[in-house]
């Protein structure tokens, strides 16, 4: 992560898809957003903050937090190496963006507009 702390986003290119069987939830009705966290993070607890006020604002919205080192197999498949790293799902399970680093609320909150 560089040291601004800031997020790098990217769009999905692949239509990466991950269903509930994979999160061990049910997704969103209209969106998922997936944290892959690690025990000592800092900015996982910020994020989880922000992504669960997001997700309580927005119906349909849910949001998953993955241990990283619990779900290696998961992790690697979709080439997760920092955390705290957000997947927005749309209502198919299919990944539209993706973030590295604690994400501000307004970002999140534009990624579900893409998503939704």
């Amino acid at each position: 992560m560089s040291s601004d702390r800031r997020p790098t986003v990217d769009g999905q290119t692949r239509a990466e898809r991950l269903d509930a069987a994979q999160l061990g939830v049910e997704l969103g009705e209209r969106a998922t957003l997936v944290q892959f966290s690690s025990a000592f993070c800092q900015p996982c607890r910020a994020t989880r903050r922000t992504l669960a006020e997001v997700a309580g604002m927005i119906e349909g919205v849910a949001h998953v937090e993955i241990d990283a080192e619990a779900h290696l197999t998961l992790v690697r498949r979709l080439d997760i190496t920092k955390t705290p790293t957000v997947l927005v799902l749309d209502a198919d399970g299919r990944i539209v963006r993706r973030a590295a680093g604690q994400p501000r609320t307004v970002d999140v909150v534009a990624a579900l507009g893409q998503a939704m």
